[in-house]
C-alpha cells in the first residue's frame, strides 16, 4: 500500500463493565458502542483489555498484524454522540512489543500508515504512525522485556473539550487530578484502577488546531 493509505480504524473493542465507562461520563449504546468523530471504543462482555481492533480501508483477508487481533470492514460514516464528559476523539491507541522494528513494520505494511518518528527514552523506545481518516495515532512501545511475545494493546488516550470538567464531572475517586502532558501545551489526567475499567485510560485536552 502506498503512504497515502486510506486505512482507517473503524474502532477498537474492549471488554469489561459498560458502566464502568458510563461513569466516567461516557455515552455507551446498547449496542456496546462509545461513539467519537472518527475512531470509536466499543464495549463487549468479557475480559477486561482490548481485545483487538476493527479496521476498513485494507486487504480483508487480514486477521491480525504483528499479534494484533484485526477485523475487516467496509468503511462508515463517522458516528458521534453527546458525552457528558465532553469526550470528542480517540487520540492514541498504545501497543506494546518487544521489537519496534518488527511491529512498526508489520503495521506499516498492513496499513500503509508509515512509521513517522521514533523517541528513544533510554530502556523504552516509541514509534508513531498516524491512521487514516481523523489521524488517530497509534504509539508503538518498545520494551525489552515483552521478549519475542507478539505484540499486543495496552491503553487509550480520549481527547475532551475541557479537561478540568471531565475531571469534576468523574470525580477524584475515578480521575488523578490534570498534569501537564508530554504532548506541548496540553493538559491530561489518569483514569484510576478503581474505575474498573481493567486497561490504562487517559483524558487529555484538545490540541491547538491550525
Amino acid at each position: 500500500m502506498t503512504e497515502s493509505s486510506t486505512a482507517i480504524v473503524e474502532w477498537l473493542t474492549i471488554g469489561g463493565d459498560r458502566q464502568h465507562w458510563r461513569a466516567l461520563g461516557l455515552t455507551v449504546g446498547r449496542d456496546g458502542l462509545v461513539p467519537f468523530l472518527f475512531t470509536s471504543l466499543r464495549i463487549v462482555d468479557g475480559a477486561p483489555g482490548i481485545h483487538g481492533w476493527t479496521l476498513s480501508g485494507i486487504d480483508p483477508a487480514i486477521d491480525e498484524i504483528d499479534g494484533l487481533a484485526t477485523m475487516v470492514v467496509d468503511a462508515s460514516p463517522p458516528a458521534i454522540a453527546q458525552h457528558a464528559n465532553g469526550a470528542i476523539e480517540l487520540d492514541h491507541v498504545v501497543v506494546l512489543t518487544g521489537s519496534l522494528e518488527r511491529t512498526c513494520g508489520a503495521i506499516a505494511d498492513a496499513t500503509g500508515a508509515p512509521l513517522k518518528r521514533v523517541r528513544d527514552l533510554g530502556n523504552t523506545r516509541q514509534g508513531f504512525h498516524r491512521m487514516g481518516r481523523g489521524g488517530v495515532i497509534v504509539e508503538v512501545v518498545e520494551r525489552r522485556e515483552v521478549g519475542d511475545d507478539p505484540a499486543s494493546f495496552w491503553g487509550v488516550v480520549i481527547n475532551v473539550s475541557d479537561l478540568d470538567a471531565a475531571v469534576d464531572i468523574a470525580g477524584p475517586d475515578l480521575v488523578g487530578m490534570a498534569k501537564d502532558a508530554v504532548q506541548p501545551g496540553r493538559r491530561i489526567a489518569t483514569v484510576r484502577n478503581e474505575a474498573g475499567l481493567g486497561l490504562p485510560v487517559a483524558m487529555m485536552s484538545v490540541p491547538d488546531r491550525p
